[in-house]
């Protein structure tokens, strides 16, 4: 196995292309890995961290028609993009999605998914196979079981392949908060998705800006 590790194998946004796979109704209804709310809410937080660093996102769904459109709430981050609709269940075996990846000329390939045994496996190790530097995002994909979606990240391992969180994949992004263009925006995606830290921020803010009385 190559060991993933040095400066260059960090993830760059400028690298960077983003797949979000299969957010669907259909597959979040026997979402069993995780918290399904943690979930919806992981995947936005990605999709908004992804357009705060300008890194190019491809939306795709599986037969939507009966599997349900991709979650409001992602898709409402891309208005007007167009969700590649398919009937492949490995997605890198669907034509479309893989010419809108090489089209962005990128080569740091980041996958999330629903499920992770099925839909972010399979592309995932047939796309490291072909040579892409492949990072999976762990927790804004998930599977029909804990054990499914753990079994699925070994084999993926196994593979080569990377796995990330998405707020560690955020901060890999930022790299040095003296980035002053994506510091603020990015810590609004934190404010609104990373619970307790978000607020700790709010009330830091809030002590910040509250003036001393005499009597304190």
């Amino acid at each position: 196995m190559t060991f993933r590790n040095g400066l260059d194998s960090l993830l760059r946004p400028e690298d960077s292309v983003l797949v979000l796979i299969d957010h669907q109704p259909y597959q979040l209804a026997n979402l069993n890995s995780h918290d399904p709310q943690a979930v919806v809410n992981n995947t936005t937080a990605l999709a908004k961290t992804a357009k705060v660093f300008g890194v190019p996102t491809i939306l795709t769904s599986v037969i939507a028609g009966r599997g349900g459109l991709i979650f409001k709430h992602v898709t409402d981050v891309f208005p007007g993009q167009e969700v590649i609709d398919r009937t492949f269940i490995n997605t890198w075996e669907d034509k479309a999605v893989v010419d809108a990846v090489k089209a962005t000329g990128r080569k740091q390939l980041i996958i999330a998914g629903l499920w992770t045994e099925i839909c972010v496996a399979m592309p995932a190790i047939q796309a490291a196979g072909e040579g892409w530097d492949v990072t999976v995002v762990t927790d804004a994909s998930g599977g029909t079981s804990v054990e499914a979606h753990e079994v699925a990240i070994q084999r993926m391992i196994t593979g080569g392949i990377n796995m990330i969180t998405w707020l560690a994949l955020a901060a890999e992004w930022q790299r040095d908060w003296a980035r002053l263009e994506t510091a603020a925006p990015l810590t609004q995606v934190m404010i609104d998705h990373v619970g307790g830290s978000g607020i700790a921020y709010m009330w830091e803010q809030q002590l910040l800006n509250t003036p001393v009385s005499a009597e304190d």
